[in-house]
């Protein structure tokens, strides 16, 4: 075991953690990017979804360390409004019709910059934000029309940890991996 593990942004090119510094809010759609984008139903017409752990941890380490963290999805869920409340997420917004227009009112409260403000997306409903964020990001199932928009794609797909990639790139972006590190080892 090495004693010095690999940064996750030694593989991201400087250009995508320059644009990661400074980061004050992470925005992430839900459907195919915090989960794989299948909908599950139950006899009764319930919504199901699976939601990665990692990915979890991860949005709770950007909270944690003073990051602000937003899910804006175009449907009404209560699964996302149980997941964020699992995680203690503030900021939800569900059957959200203008993206863009919901993200700029929050930045507007927060009093943070789009240009401080990285957001994950993966399908034509996401384009909007792309060219305002800081970051764009998108997992690496991301749909063809949208691939050449953003300007970082994880090695991961939606549900699978691509939004643990984007928290881990911005922790470390700002600072935070050796003092995460040292507070899991009990330092």
């Amino acid at each position: 075991m090495s004693d010095t593990p690999e940064l996750i942004s030694d593989a991201i090119p400087e250009a995508v953690r320059d644009r990661a510094r400074g980061i004050r809010l992470v925005a992430f759609d839900v459907d195919g990017t915090l989960t794989d984008g299948r909908l599950w139903f139950d006899h009764e017409g319930n919504e199901m979804k699976a939601y990665h752990v990692e990915d979890g941890l991860g949005l709770r380490l950007l909270i944690d360390n003073g990051i602000v963290v937003a899910l804006i999805t175009a449907r009404e869920s209560a699964s996302v409004k149980a997941r964020a409340r699992d995680l203690r997420i503030d900021h939800v917004f569900t059957a959200v019709k203008d993206k863009l227009a919901c993200l700029v009112d929050l930045c507007k409260q927060l009093d943070i910059e789009l240009s401080n403000v990285a957001y994950m997306g993966d399908d034509l409903a996401d384009l909007p934000i792309f060219p305002y964020a800081g970051l764009a990001a998108a997992p690496a199932n991301v749909h063809p029309w949208v691939r050449d928009r953003v300007h970082w794609i994880t090695t991961k797909s939606g549900g699978e940890g691509a939004a643990r990639e984007l928290c881990d790139l911005i922790l470390e972006a700002a600072g935070h991996r050796e003092a995460i590190l040292s507070s899991f080892l009990g330092r």
